[in-house]
């Protein structure tokens, strides 16, 4: 059984906030995508510039090998809007699982709006609700409603892993 899972979603969604809950209740290792964003990534977003696709290819490409390099189960903090980011993460651990914080445009702006200290600009909620392929629908993916209370959050994607273990 493969514990791999991305925890995913627009920017303010609470990917970091789910992600730990999740890696501490599971005993699995916690990968912050965030901080494999190269320094040039990080001053595009902070200048509230979109990011490209081809500025994603080596940020996708370092978390693919981060979740490769430890095979007995992680939780990763990834965007993951496109489906080919996806398909690149599913390619490099198979049986990868996505947890989709959904969230509506307004509550993620605001969000994003009241962290203080991170490097987004809120501008770019909107470029990321643009840029989303929502995963709904494909293999392995659990979507939650990103505004319900944290520990319900955990809860229920802690329960829908050990489903998965036995299905």
């Amino acid at each position: 059984m493969n514990a791999s899972m991305v925890i995913m979603g627009v920017a303010g969604c609470g990917k970091s906030s789910l992600g730990a809950a999740v890696a501490a209740a599971e005993g699995l290792l916690l990968i912050e995508g965030d901080d494999h964003h190269s320094d040039a990534s990080r001053a595009k977003m902070s200048q509230g510039i979109a990011l490209t696709d081809a500025d994603r290819e080596g940020w996708l490409a370092r978390l693919a090998t981060e979740l490769q390099s430890h095979p007995g189960g992680q939780v990763l903090t990834c965007s993951a809007l496109r489906r080919r980011y996806r398909d690149v993460l599913r390619a490099a651990v198979p049986g990868l699982r996505f947890v989709f914080l959904d969230i509506t445009r307004d509550e993620a702006t605001a969000r994003v709006a009241a962290r203080a200290s991170h490097f987004f600009s809120t501008s770019l909620v909107d470029s990321q609700f643009a840029t989303l392929e929502s995963p709904v629908g494909e293999a392995g993916v659990l979507r939650v409603d990103a505004t319900a209370p944290l520990p319900q959050l955990q809860a229920q994607v802690s329960a829908w892993l050990h489903t998965q273990e036995t299905a």
